[in-house]
This record gives structure tokens, C-alpha cells and sequence, in this order.
């Protein structure tokens, strides 16, 4: 089915079925929960189509949590404010008195930590070792993501191919607990498919970003591993339309789906954070104009 098709039939239900609720950014939700949804990668590449999704954005994000650190400097350089206001509130809860751009032009210049989110979760997971003695001490940090490229080449019929974003023990550390949890790859007759799984859902907002960063995350880890793209599989726990956008959703599903594009990944890199946008081709995107929606984000 076409990518905007499923995504309609949710939005769909929610508007008509999903439970009104408080939440802390004080906006006011309406949601679902326990919904699961299904995009074939072998259609087309799920970039939706009903409204524009910038790649270029949704690229670098994706890379930014490759890429090790979680300083908020390399995004805004990159031109990307997708972590611009979770930051903000992470800075004033600290104690931060700053305005908003006294805060963009100082992480511009010093850059700011934004805790242990993506990244650290992905690549540098802490490890800790109980000595014989019974001291702890830390030994090497997991890199999931390293981890789970090499196992898939290596043994792609393992059931234990995740990754695990949640990391109860550094959430007081973190600007925003993860939204996707964890996400778990298949490997069935040289086809890679993957599941992830998301606590919290913005169905306007977050989710085509998180479709088209999944599908593309799929697909560069398929060309490293020589495969084919298979399944996208999104399990979601609490998926939610805020109240100030009910108006936009409606636009966006009242509008005729165009063909899905392609994707082609041009190069094979050894490291998967060694991508560059310049890597990556994207053919017969020809979508209708943005909508806009504002971000909920509680101080």
C-alpha cells in the first residue's frame, strides 16, 4: 500500500476514536494506543508525498545520531532546529537564563551537550565490569550500531539483531527520554526488514520524520551488507495528535497521493557514519507544498 494511504488510515482513526488527554506540554492530545503500521520499502521509498518532507533534514538528523557525540553545535550548523527547543528547555532546567537566540548563538560558537540521548545510547553505551574482588570498573563502551552491521553480515539468521535507545539508567541525563525505543532488524532470503518500536508518538510531526529516517537508516545498512530493502514495521505505544493540529492533519489526508519516490544509495562505505548526503539519490520526489505545525515543548 502507499506510504500516505497507511499513514491516512491511522490519522483517520485517531480523529475519529482517539481518547482526549492532558500531557506536559499542556497542548492537549487526542491518541491511540498499541497501533502497529506497515510500509514496504519495495514500493517506493516512504518520503510522503501529501506534504513535503525535506530529506536533507531528516539525512542529517539520521547521521548526527551516528556520529557519536550529542552536542546540539553540529545540528544548527547543519541548519537543522528539529532538537532546537528540547535543548532550550534542557539548558533552563539546568538553571540557564539566557533568551532562546542568546542560547542558539552561544551553542553556535561553544556548542552545548544535549545528555545521553541517541547517540550515546547507539555508539557509546557505558559498560561496566564487577572485578573478582567485587570493584566495579568501566571497560569498553558498546556500539550497537557496529554491532548489529557486523552480526547481520555475520549471522543474519540471529533473533537478536537490535538496538536499544532506552537506557533507564541516564534518563535524568538526557534532554528528552528516547521516543523510539529500540529498533530490531530480520534478514529472510537476502532481504533486510526492520521494526521499531515508538513510546510516544507526534502522529503531524514526528512521525513521517521518523518513517523516512528508519526507511533510510534501513537502507544504507541493506547496501552495506549486501541486501535488499524489505519491510518497515512501526509499532507505536502512545501515538497522539496534538489539539493545534487536527486542522492540518485534515488537509494533509484531504490531498491525492503522488507516486513515492526512490531511493539509491550510490556508495558503500565501511563506517556507516562516513555518509554523506552527497551519497545518497533521491528520484521522482514531487510532492505537494509543506504544512506547517508547531512544536509542543513543555518549560
Amino acid at each position: 500500500m502507499h506510504a500516505d494511504l497507511v499513514y491516512k488510515q491511522l490519522a483517520e482513526k485517531i480523529l475519529k476514536k482517539g481518547r482526549l488527554k492532558g500531557d506536559r506540554t499542556g497542548t492537549g492530545i487526542k491518541y491511540l494506543f498499541g497501533e502497529q503500521l506497515r510500509y514496504d520499502l519495495q514500493e517506493g521509498f516512504p518520503l510522503f508525498t501529501t506534504k513535503r518532507i525535506p530529506l536533507r533534514v531528516v539525512f542529517e538528523e539520521l547521521k548526527w545520531f551516528l556520529n557519536f557525540s550529542t552536542d546540539l553545535k553540529p545540528l544548527l550548523d547543519a541548519k537543522v532546529n528539529i532538537w532546537t527547543d528540547d535543548g532550550y528547555r534542557f539548558y533552563r532546567e539546568q538553571g540557564g537564563e539566557l533568551s532562546k537566540e542568546e542560547f542558539v548563538e552561544l551553542t553556535k560558537k561553544e556548542g552545548f551537550d544535549l545528555g545521553k540521548i541517541y547517540p550515546y545510547n547507539w555508539r557509546t553505551w557505558d559498560k561496566y565490569i564487577e572485578n573478582e574482588d567485587g570493584t566495579i570498573t568501566k571497560g569498553e563502551a558498546v556500539d550497537q550500531i557496529k554491532n548489529v552491521i557486523n552480526e547481520i553480515r555475520d549471522n543474519p539468521d540471529s533473533r537478536r539483531l537490535i538496538v536499544s535507545a532506552h537506557n533507564p539508567t541516564v534518563l535524568d541525563q538526557s534532554t528528552l527520554p528516547s521516543c523510539h525505543n529500540f529498533f530490531q532488524f530480520d534478514v529472510y532470503e537476502g532481504v533486510l526488514s526492520c521494526q521499531v518500536y515508538i513510546r510516544s508518538n507526534d502522529y503531524f510531526l514526528g512521525h513521517p520524520f521518523n518513517v523516512s529516517s528508519y526507511a533510510l537508516l534501513t537502507h544504507l545498512i541493506a547496501k552495506m551488507t549486501g541486501l535488499e530493502v524489505g519491510e518497515l514495521v512501526i509499532a507505536l505505544g502512545n501515538v497522539h495528535l496534538y489539539s493545534n493540529h487536527y486542522e492540518q492533519i485534515k488537509e494533509q489526508i484531504s490531498r491525492e497521493p503522488k507516486p513515492m519516490p526512490t531511493l539509491n544509495i550510490k556508495t558503500v562505505h565501511k563506517n556507516i557514519e562516513d555518509y554523506t548526503f552527497d551519497d545518497i539519490e533521491l528520484i521522482g520526489y514531487d510532492p505537494h507544498a509543506p504544512i506547517k505545525g508547531k512544536l509542543s515543548v513543555g518549560l
